[in-house]
């Protein structure tokens, strides 16, 4: 059994966030993209949308990295402010590196939020790997916590109080929203 000091509890984990990083097809969404001649439509959790408010709102930063480009995704990402979005079509690894080079941060400071065998490498070097509920079996065993909801159903906002909680800034969040 490797040791604690190699692998830090999830606990750890979430108290190290600086930045939250998500896929967003299966995760902020929950996988659906509606195409016609009208455009590309998604579905989007208003509870995980908010939870990307409460980072921000605590000097967490947020980033989207979806190996799919879309101009729906573009425009959530615009209306919630999020502070990166990357839509690489040649690795999410490398996006990521160059967030990190941008921020100043490292690995360790992320948590990725993820939901298929094409967020596995990312899983690999973040600090906190979560895959959502639904995810497949592949990503759900290289990650550090799977939440108990579904993508584009509240697993986003579940992983945002965790970390939130674990880093002592949940109640002030609450509180001050509730003005």
């Amino acid at each position: 059994m490797p040791s604690t000091a190699r692998r830090p509890p999830v606990a750890a984990r979430l108290r190290r966030v600086k930045l939250f990083l998500t896929d967003v097809d299966g995760v902020m969404t929950d996988g659906t993209v509606i195409m016609g001649e009208g455009g590309e439509f998604k579905r989007y959790d208003i509870q995980d949308g908010l939870g990307i408010v409460m980072l921000r709102r605590n000097g967490i930063r947020t980033g989207w990295v979806s190996a799919r480009p879309s101009a729906a995704t573009q425009a959530r990402a615009a209306d919630l402010k999020i502070d990166f979005l990357a839509q690489p079509t040649d690795g999410k690894v490398p996006a990521i590196e160059q967030i990190l080079a941008q921020t100043g941060l490292t690995w360790s400071d992320v948590c990725f939020v993820g939901d298929d065998v094409v967020d596995i490498g990312v899983f690999r070097k973040a600090g906190l790997a979560v895959a959502v509920a639904n995810a497949r079996p592949e990503a759900k065993a290289a990650a550090h916590l799977v939440t108990r909801a579904r993508g584009g159903h509240g697993a986003v906002r579940e992983v945002v109080e965790k970390i939130l909680k674990a880093q002592g800034k949940w109640a002030a969040t609450v509180e001050a929203l509730a003005r």
